[in-house]
């Protein structure tokens, strides 16, 4: 309730128990008080406030009057629900999803063709369930004090042994931040990173979060071709050789699912070290590359410390642990461990931990290992299912990428498969806006397509492709 910030004046004509009942029917009609919220008892605000009991009573009684909340006897008093309409101004701005080309919502369980989940029907759930339950109980006892900011070193050092190995990117714990998933990791990349020209290298089409961000953080993003070998370097370099940062997806291009050829790895990391640039490479699908061995990490090749590697455990575990990490070359470690610090330091010790164990255990390992052939089989049974015309198109990581006619609307199409409950991604959306050359298409995600779903998922589908195209 201090939040909500309920001042009490005694020298104000209105009296105490109006002046709370204002506050409180402010926060509600404000949305700061949710539907079904519970309020504290008269005696907790009157002790908080310095008022009698019987203020506060008055006040609640006068709240139930105008049916803002209700009282449950001893369980307590409610904010309403349904609360009563209540007339907006007419100058408010509706609130909306942020990112809403990317987001729909935030609250459904992850929909057929919905690119970014990993699947859920298929999780180790008994074995994750039974370690998080250790390490939570482990973590309520911790002494309490501050835990350090670039993460755990239990989880830096599992990751770089990870990464050793399977990225062959060969780091220390020391060189690895814990992150609030890629865009915690992005935004401290941009405030600790001394960028002198304001240019920034964006893949096009590209992920459109990352040419947000750079526009946020005050640079300005330059959209640079990607052909069947990746980012043209060749264009960089014409378009704007003086940027001082590039942002990659080397491994497996989103969305088109290319990799960087090593011939225009050496030619960006040539151009960072010659023009005291940065590269940021986002690999954001690790290991899950359905076709072959993963590609090394771009990382790897780096004898300058010109290249910031970005991971998470989105794609492999869930989003739902919102959990990323860094690995910055050594002479950054010290300036990136006092960001860390000082904005965005690592959360949530029980799921470091829990992750920590997972990792140390074999239990990841495994996981990506029987992930890769779940859905190396799903992406078979979509292509069986597609009709002919539609099954031709390519893979992009763990997505079908569909290519439409050049007048078909993906946007339009992903809305309405949106109400037969399907999420296909537009492609469109992911090409810079100024260049004309957006391509329409869908990327249909593999990860939660069962078998119970997924052919009438498909004739869904291609009913609205051939309705809108």
């Amino acid at each position: 309730m201090n939040s909500l910030r309920i001042a009490v004046d005694r020298l104000h004509r209105r009296s105490l128990a109006e002046q709370i009942r204002d506050s409180i029917a402010t926060a509600i009609r404000e949305g700061h008080l949710y539907e079904g919220a519970r309020l504290p008892s008269w005696h907790d605000l009157a002790t908080q406030l310095g008022v009698a009991r019987g203020t506060v009573k008055t006040a609640y009684e006068r709240l139930s009057d105008d049916q803002l909340v209700v009282a449950r006897g001893a369980a307590g008093t409610f904010v309403a629900s349904p609360l009563p309409t209540v007339q907006t101004h007419p100058d408010e701005v509706p609130t909306r999803l942020p990112l809403p080309e990317l987001y729909r919502d935030f609250d459904s369980s992850p929909k057929p063709f919905q690119v970014g989940v990993p699947a859920s029907d298929m999780f180790p759930y008994k074995v994750w369930s039974r370690t998080i339950t250790r390490y939570s109980r482990l973590a309520a006892m911790e002494a309490t004090r501050y835990h350090d900011p670039r993460g755990e070193r239990e989880l830096r050092k599992e990751i770089a042994a990870y990464l050793s190995v399977a990225r062959g990117l060969p780091c220390s714990a020391d060189q690895v931040i814990i992150t609030n998933g890629y865009a915690g990791a992005l935004g401290l990349a941009l405030h600790a990173l001394e960028l002198g020209n304001r240019q920034v290298w964006v893949e096009d089409p590209g992920y459109p979060l990352a040419s947000r961000a750079v526009s946020l953080a005050g640079y300005i993003p330059v959209p640079i071709s990607v052909d069947t070998e990746g980012l043209d370097v060749a264009e960089g370099l014409r378009r704007a050789p003086d940027a001082s940062l590039a942002i990659v997806t080397a491994s497996q291009q989103a969305p088109l699912g290319v990799s960087l050829s090593l011939a225009r790895r050496r030619a960006l990391l040539q151009w960072a070290a010659a023009a005291d640039a940065w590269v940021i490479e986002d690999d954001y699908l690790s290991e899950l590359k359905l076709g072959g061995k993963a590609t090394p990490a771009l990382a790897s090749l780096d004898g300058d410390g010109r290249v910031i590697h970005i991971g998470t455990f989105s794609k492999t575990i869930s989003p739902t642990l919102r959990l990323g990490f860094m690995v910055v070359p050594s002479a950054l470690v010290n300036l990136f461990g006092d960001v860390a610090a000082a904005l965005s330091p690592a959360s949530s010790l029980a799921t470091q931990l829990t992750v920590a164990a997972f990792m140390r255990d074999g239990y990841y390992l495994r996981h990506i290992r029987r992930m890769k052939r779940l859905y190396a089989q799903r992406r078979d049974a979509l292509l069986q299912q597609l009709g002919q015309a539609l099954a031709s198109n390519t893979m992009a990581g763990l997505s079908l990428l569909l290519t439409l006619p050049d007048e078909a609307d993906d946007v339009k199409i992903a809305e309405a498969a949106e109400a037969l409950g399907l999420a296909p991604a537009p492609l469109s959306i992911w090409y810079a806006d100024d260049n004309g050359k957006a391509k329409s298409g869908l990327l249909l995600g593999v990860t939660n397509l069962s078998d119970a779903v997924l052919e009438s998922s498909c004739r869904h589908l291609e009913a609205l492709i051939q309705r809108h195209a």
